[in-house]
């Protein structure tokens, strides 16, 4: 399958909040079938009735799922993709944004940030090709992050070392993939308000929910090897973030 052919049956994990609801409401608006995985069933649950009701064509599935119950992750991915009749899309959301400066006694929620973001991302790509290996067929995303570029300070540091883990998974899985049939893709979101940044206010160059989500959609419809979304300012700030001193990235965050 190449970029031109329609994906119909897509897993999110995530999806319950955030960036993983925004795409949820975007691909439902192109007619996609879903399946819709996290941890709060209520939130599940309240966006699958939204979503039905705007587009009472398409199916949502939904399944409670927490990634780093690594187990459930394989189990939820071969029950949704049967209740869905085949996934031809996974896109691995879920992740965790907590952490604090290193050596200042938080070490238990940069372990939960690095635990969720790299074991959690790699539990769901396992399942996911799993699925795709045998049909040589399907388009696994990974959502990593800009802040993948290069390493961040303070509270961003297991954060962006987490995502640069996810950003080195899919480019390993990109060059193992070559010529499966398997379509790869790694987005690096910039700054895109959320639920997880909710309570931070000054965010420079930071876009609505919406926004960013849209963007990110049409990266993964275009099947896009590797992107920064939204493209603009992104783009060439990932590839400037590589060059500046590390100082002048301290400063961006």
């Amino acid at each position: 399958m190449g970029a031109n052919t329609q994906r119909r049956n897509i897993l999110i994990t995530g999806a319950s909040s955030g960036l993983g609801r925004g795409m949820a409401r975007e691909f439902a608006a192109r007619g996609r079938n879903l399946a819709l995985a996290a941890r709060r069933t209520d939130r599940l649950e309240e966006l699958r009735d939204e979503l039905l009701t705007a587009h009472p064509g398409i199916t949502v599935a939904i399944r409670t799922l927490d990634v780093n119950d690594h187990d459930d992750v394989f189990t939820a991915f071969t029950e949704l993709d049967a209740e869905l009749g085949g996934l031809d899309r996974v896109i691995v959301n879920a992740g965790l944004g907590k952490g604090q400066p290193l050596g200042t006694g938080y070490f238990r929620a940069n372990a939960a940030t690095a635990s969720t973001n790299v074991l959690g991302a790699l539990a769901q790509a396992e399942a996911a090709l799993e699925l795709f290996r045998p049909r040589r067929a399907g388009h696994l995303v990974l959502v990593s992050s800009v802040s993948a570029v290069r390493g961040m300070p303070r509270n961003l540091t297991t954060y962006a070392a987490s995502k640069a883990a996810v950003a080195s998974l899919g480019e390993g899985l990109r060059a193992d993939l070559a010529g499966s049939g398997i379509a790869v893709t790694t987005l690096l979101p910039g700054f895109i308000r959320s639920e997880m940044n909710e309570n931070i206010k000054k965010v420079p160059l930071i876009v609505d929910t919406e926004t960013g989500c849209r963007a990110m959609v049409k990266a993964i419809e275009r099947e896009a090897h590797r992107a920064a979304v939204p493209g603009w300012p992104w783009a060439p700030l990932s590839v400037a973030m590589r060059v500046l001193p590390l100082s002048v990235v301290a400063r961006m965050t």
